[in-house]
């Protein structure tokens, strides 16, 4: 995702980004700050620095609460489409690693 959507809150720190990888830490400062609308353009992992909930909208109006763990990574493929906001009454972050090339064939 890289930067922060026109209509998001939440704050994007790029720490790596190079050809092959690109790590940000996103940080949601209050209840309901959000990343703003978005579509992945790349594979990616997030691995939550909280435990608590993230309020996920869907295009299709649909509405998600997931709950997060510490540490406990999760794996999205290109083309996810949502605006993520802080469901919790606190501060937190997650850091999102994208994969910026192809897989490698046979995996």
């Amino acid at each position: 995702m890289c930067s922060s959507a026109p209509d998001g809150s939440a704050t994007p720190t790029v720490f790596i980004d190079n050809p092959r990888t690109r790590v940000t830490e996103w940080k949601f400062a209050k209840r309901g700050d959000a990343t703003g609308w978005h579509v992945h353009e790349y594979d990616y992992v997030v691995v939550p620095l909280f435990d608590g909930f993230l309020d996920i909208e869907l295009p299709n109006g649909e509405n998600i609460r997931a709950e997060l763990k510490t540490g406990v990574p999760y794996f999205r493929e290109t083309g996810v489409e949502h605006n993520v906001k802080n469901g919790n009454d606190f501060d937190c972050a997650f850091i999102e690693i994208e994969f910026l090339t192809p897989q490698p064939k046979g995996f």
